[in-house]
């Protein structure tokens, strides 16, 4: 296929890749530099989450011009929750008590305001869920029957069942808004992006196991599949539907905006839930993403009917890719692939909303840069995958990017054009959320976050013992962490209790192993039966290409070996 670039952006795709073995000769990062820059951006996310507590709370985002606060997202003090797990992973284990009870005791759901459903789920249920999973290492007060239970997973649950009304389309595809105390609002235009329809899993997925009520997670995969079911003939995905009809409004098929976490919770909802369907669609996309989209190692928007170029842009949320494929193991392409995104914030400092690959300008329109994180998340996946010091070079012009050119004395800004570095007076929650979070594990290379299965913890709960913190993070869109070990530990205690109460029920020796037999048969996963196909079979696969589960290789074959 003919690429779309022009001969002179060949000539700097080839010098940026080769240009990239000579910024580094790998001895330019001591474990001093790295934690040196790993306190600067402490001190980067201190000197916003201060300033919004000074200048905004209880508003959702602070005014970084103004030293003053606005709501945005729903009226419910946002960049609080947003930045509490970040609290933990930093360490401030006091604050974050603080913070957790604070959130606790004042904020109320039952508010007759419109809120968005996905902004809301990964935002707000995601940010409780985790902070719920961490609040045994932050010290927090637990419930005696934790982590499935705690007052910090029931407000999470409680702001999801507020959500589920969105999910009554004919279609199984949720509308964009619903109100607090309501429902649906009367009149609520049935058009939604994909991503917002196809976000759900890790959420959704993370309720269900912890609280043993299987409406959530089902109602996340129902989304799911049906956004499947309305790809085209080609295999592709717009990035607008009508959650009634199934009609695709919007045709244009892209990584970016509209279509970017649809894709994600297929890889992070398949291994966090052990669910290969999700795993098997995703890589179905992959293949025409890959034959459509893919240009010299940039991913360009075509038309998902027929998937001929569109939009030969890259988008600042197509940045998430590369590290979506580090989990995969697709190390080489997602290098390459960050090299050009890379290249466009060396030559302005940032990287726009919309930057036209073909003749290497910033779209008009298009030109701001609103803090995002996709950049620097890819970054850190690749550098835990690689250690390649080049990366941490990238971190540290992003971080000086950023503090030389956003900061101000009330926080930190959002840049309204990447041309002139001009200001806008916005600090998302997600500034505090994601991109100091990733920068932070970057430069913080024993975070328990980055625990590679190597150790865990057994505790003992009223529903038995229980293994947590033994790695396989997943982070969910908004970068907050789910410890996948403490899902098995709920799941775990009701099959075990359901199988005892059996057991007594039942008399004789031969009944309870028939009753054995049929329940292994029955709730054993297809791939502990039969075994994973290719793609999954771990054993045929290099070392970096193998995917982690808790921190454990998964080789079914090793694992029926091992059964007694």
């Amino acid at each position: 296929m003919p690429s779309m670039l022009k001969p002179w952006m060949w000539t700097i795709s080839v010098v940026v890749i080769l240009q990239s073995s000579t910024w580094s000769d790998g001895r330019s990062f001591s474990k001093q530099d790295i934690l040196k820059y790993r306190e600067k951006v402490r001190a980067m996310f201190y000197h916003g989450y201060d300033n919004y507590l000074n200048h905004a709370y209880p508003y959702d985002e602070l005014r970084p011009l103004t030293c003053d606060g606005v709501d945005t997202w729903g009226s419910y003090s946002l960049t609080l929750i947003d930045s509490l797990d970040t609290l933990a992973i930093m360490g401030n284990y006091t604050e974050f008590r603080r913070v957790a009870r604070l959130l606790l005791n004042h904020l109320d759901f039952d508010e007759d305001i419109n809120v968005s459903v996905f902004e809301t789920n990964i935002r707000v249920v995601g940010g409780l869920l985790s902070a719920h999973l961490l609040s045994r290492r932050a010290g927090l007060e637990l419930d005696p029957g934790w982590p499935c239970k705690g007052p910090l997973l029931d407000m999470a649950e409680t702001v999801a069942r507020k959500l589920l009304p969105a999910f009554k389309t004919p279609t199984k595809i949720p509308y964009g808004t619903v109100n607090l105390m309501y429902g649906v609002p009367k009149g609520e235009i049935t058009i939604t992006c994909t991503a917002g329809a196809g976000t759900f899993a890790v959420e959704f997925g993370t309720l269900s196991r912890l609280t043993g009520d299987p409406i959530f997670e089902q109602t996340a995969l129902e989304a799911l599949d049906a956004i499947w079911k309305y790809k085209s003939d080609v295999g592709l995905i717009g990035n607008h539907i009508d959650v009634n009809t199934g009609k695709w409004t919007a045709t244009d098929s892209g990584v970016g905006a509209g279509c970017d976490s649809y894709y994600e919770y297929l890889v992070k909802g398949g291994l966090m839930l052990g669910n290969p369907k999700l795993l098997d669609q995703y890589y179905e996309y992959d293949k025409v993403i890959q034959q459509f989209m893919k240009r010299d190692d940039w991913y360009m928007w075509v038309n998902m009917k027929k998937g001929s170029v569109t939009m030969p842009v890259f988008q600042s949320l197509d940045a998430f890719y590369p590290g979506l494929q580090s989990m995969l193991g697709k190390i080489d392409d997602a290098m390459k692939t960050l090299h050009n995104y890379y290249q466009v914030w060396r030559q302005l400092g940032f990287i726009p909303e919309f930057y036209n690959i073909v003749n290497g300008k910033v779209v008009d329109k298009r030109e701001g840069y609103p803090l995002r994180p996709e950049l620097i998340e890819s970054i850190m996946y690749l550098y835990r995958a690689t250690k390649d010091p080049m990366l941490l070079e990238m971190g540290r012009d992003i971080y000086t990017s950023i503090e030389k050119s956003s900061k101000t004395p009330c926080g930190y800004t959002t840049i309204k054009d990447v041309r002139t570095h001009k200001p806008d007076n916005r600090m998302e929650s997600f500034f505090l959320s994601e991109t100091t979070k990733y920068l932070y594990l970057l430069f913080d290379p024993d975070n328990f976050l980055h625990n590679s299965g190597g150790q865990g913890e057994v505790i003992s709960t009223p529903r038995g013992e229980c293994v947590i913190e033994s790695g396989g993070y997943i982070f969910n869109t908004e970068a907050h962490p789910i410890d996948t070990a403490a899902l098995h530990c709920c799941q775990r205690a009701r099959d075990t209790k359901f199988i005892e109460d059996m057991l007594r029920t039942l008399q004789t020796k031969s009944a309870k192993l028939r009753f054995l037999d049929d329940f292994t048969r029955i709730t054993s996963p297809k791939w502990l039966k039969e075994g994973l196909p290719g793609s999954y079979n771990c054993t045929a696969q290099p070392f970096h290409a193998r995917l982690s589960i808790l921190g454990e290789m998964f080789e079914p074959q090793k694992v029926m070996n091992a059964a007694p």
